[in-house]
Parts: C-alpha cells; sequence; structure tokens
C-alpha cells in the first residue's frame, strides 16, 4: 500500500515515462534519483523514456499476492525500451502461452490497483503486445 504523499511524489516518473540522465557520465536513471551511482555527479537532465520495446524474458505469475488474486496467471516481464532502458512490468492482453522473448510491446497507461473501495487508484505502466 502507497499513502498519498508517496503517490504524489512519485507522480513525474509513474505518470509520465520521466528518466534523468547523468550529464557528466550519461548514465540513465529510471526511477530518476539526485546523484549518480557511476560518477557522484548530481548534475542531471530529465528525459521522457521511449513507449517501444520489447521482451527480454518473463515469468508467469499464477500464486499471487492479495491485492492481484482475480488477475491470475499473469506475466511481469523486464522490457528492454528502445533506448536501452529496462523496466520490470505486467504484460497485459495477451496470454501466459502467447508471451515470447524478443516479444515488440508498446508501454500503456493503465490501473494497476486500489487501496480499498475508498482509496487511492494506482495507476502505472503495463506493456501490450504489438500487433
Amino acid at each position: 500500500m502507497m499513502g498519498i504523499p508517496n503517490n504524489w511524489r512519485s507522480a513525474p516518473q509513474r505518470y509520465r515515462m520521466e528518466a534523468v540522465v547523468c550529464k557528466n557520465c550519461g548514465r540513465l536513471f529510471f526511477p530518476p534519483r539526485l546523484v549518480c551511482d557511476a560518477c557522484s555527479s548530481r548534475k542531471m537532465e530529465n528525459v521522457t523514456l521511449p513507449v517501444e520495446g520489447e521482451v527480454s524474458t518473463y515469468t508467469v505469475i499464477r500464486v499471487p499476492a492479495t491485492a492481484f488474486s482475480k488477475q491470475t496467471p499473469y506475466i511481469v516481464a523486464i522490457v528492454a525500451l528502445n533506448n536501452g532502458a529496462r523496466i520490470c512490468m505486467q504484460v497485459t492482453d495477451c496470454g501466459p502461452e502467447e508471451v515470447y522473448i524478443g516479444m515488440p510491446v508498446h508501454i500503456e497507461f493503465r490501473r494497476i490497483s486500489e487501496d480499498g473501495d475508498a482509496g487511492v487508484i494506482h495507476y502505472g505502466y503495463k506493456a501490450v503486445p504489438t500487433i
């Protein structure tokens, strides 16, 4: 469960595919961070990540956490975006037997979960097969 303040602080990367690139060494960070772990620079530049990529690896979740029990089985994958960034996300709109390594996907903004009937609704990225 994520509280409202934490949800608000994570809005740029959660809702706009926003990352940062170190101006000193060029390393990309998603989610964004203030200090580069490679060169310790604090000079960062905001960049928007591409929404196209491919599945690098995946697993099928058949015994889920309680919050996702109505979605089983579901696929969680590492998606390599076209700029080299890798993001872990759910693959949707296809069954476990249809996903494969190298499958082209595009990233969509979708509902992830909610905190009870009157709680915060969480949105985020999901990978959808490119047709």
